[in-house]
C-alpha cells in the first residue's frame, strides 16, 4: 500500500493538527509564501510521489482559503502524487446550489469544477448545505455527518427526558427528524418568511413546545438571525429553555452580538470553522477524531458508512 501524507492549509491548521494527532502522524511539511502583491506560492517540501495525499482546508471566507487549496492540489498533481483527497470540513459556496432567480451563478457547481480541474481525485466533507451537491462531482465524495459527535455530546451532557428537537426552518426538517429518531424524542419545526436574504419578516412554530427543553438543530449558523428569532418565538410559546446545535459556525456580521442578546441558553457548534471571538454561550466540539477515522478507512479501502452506525 502506498504511503499517506497529511497536509494542512493555513487557516485550518488548528483542526488539521487534531486530525494528525488522532491519526498518530505528523503533518506534512509545506511552505506558503506570498509575493508583495499577495499572490500565493505554495511549496510542498517533501516527496509525495505515488502517495495518498490529503489536504485539509475549509473554504470559508476569505476566498484565499479556496485558492490556496486549489494551488496545493495542483502542486501535488505535478509532483506525481498517487491519489489526492481534498478534506474540506466546511464546503463554502454550498448555499448557491441552483438558479433561484435570473442571471445568478450556481456557485457550488463552479467550485466542484474548479477542484476537479485542479486534479483532486476525491472529496471528503461534512454536512453539506444540501445533500444533492454530491451530484455536482464526477469523483467519489465522502459526505461525513456530525450527528454521531453531536448525539454523543448530548448523551454525555444532558438529561434528554424533557428534550424536544426543532428545525429553525422547513429546509432543516430532515435533520431535526434524524436527531429525534436517534434519541427517541419528538420534534417540531418553524416556518419562516423572508423579504430578502438574512432578514426574516415572519416566523411561526408548527407543534407544541410548552414546558419542553428545546434544541434547535441546523447545518450552519451565519448571522444567527434565524436561530435567535426561532428561540424567541419558541420561548413565547411556553418552552422551558432553548439551545441550538449546528455543525458550521460561520458567524458573520452581528452573529456574536445576536447570540449574546438572544433567548438561547447555549449554542453548540463543531470546529469546522475557527471561532473569531470568545462567547460564554458558544461550546465547540471536535470533529478531529471522526475525520481521522474517515481518512484511515479511505486509505485502507474500508467502509466510511460504518462510522455512522448509531
Amino acid at each position: 500500500m502506498s504511503g499517506i501524507k497529511l497536509f494542512s492549509g493555513t487557516n485550518s491548521r488548528y483542526l488539521a493538527e487534531t486530525i494528525a494527532l488522532e491519526y498518530d502522524q505528523k503533518l506534512g511539511d509545506l511552505t506558503i509564501s506570498k509575493f508583495s502583491d499577495g499572490e500565493m506560492q505554495p511549496v510542498i517540501n517533501e516527496s509525495v510521489r505515488g502517495d495518498f495525499v490529503f489536504f485539509i482546508q475549509s473554504t470559508f471566507a476569505p476566498a484565499d482559503n479556496l485558492l490556496e487549496l486549489l494551488l496545493l492540489i495542483d502542486a501535488a498533481k505535478r509532483a506525481s502524487a498517487g491519489y489526492i483527497t481534498a478534506v474540506i470540513p466546511y464546503f463554502g459556496y454550498a448555499r448557491q446550489d441552483r438558479k433561484d432567480k435570473p442571471r445568478v451563478p450556481i456557485s457550488a457547481k463552479l467550485i466542484a469544477n474548479m477542484l476537479q480541474a485542479a486534479g483532486v481525485n476525491r472529496l471528503m466533507t461534512m454536512d453539506l448545505h444540501a445533500d444533492q451537491l454530491q451530484g455536482f462531482f464526477d469523483i467519489p465524495v465522502d459526505h461525513l455527518k456530525s450527528e454521531p459527535i453531536c448525539v454523543q455530546y448530548l448523551k454525555d451532557n444532558f438529561d434528554l427526558s424533557n428534550v424536544l428537537f426543532a428545525s429553525p426552518d422547513l429546509g432543516g426538517v430532515k435533520r431535526a427528524r434524524n436527531f429525534a429518531r436517534i434519541l427517541e424524542r419528538d420534534f417540531v419545526t418553524c416556518s419562516k418568511y423572508r423579504k430578502k436574504a438574512n432578514e426574516i419578516a415572519e416566523m411561526n412554530v408548527i407543534g407544541d413546545v410548552e414546558g419542553m427543553d428545546v434544541i434547535l438543530v441546523d447545518d450552519l449558523i451565519d448571522t444567527a438571525g434565524t436561530l435567535c428569532k426561532a428561540a424567541e418565538v419558541i420561548m413565547a410559546k411556553g418552552a422551558k429553555s432553548v439551545r441550538a446545535m449546528a455543525t458550521h459556525p460561520v458567524l458573520s456580521g452581528k452573529a456574536y452580538e445576536n447570540i449574546e442578546k438572544s433567548m438561547l441558553s447555549e449554542v453548540i457548534v463543531c470546529d469546522t470553522i475557527p471561532l473569531q471571538k470568545h462567547s460564554d454561550k458558544i461550546k465547540v466540539i471536535s470533529t478531529g477524531k471522526l475525520f481521522a477515522r474517515a481518512i484511515r478507512n479511505t486509505h485502507e479501502n474500508r467502509s466510511i458508512e460504518a462510522l455512522f452506525d448509531m
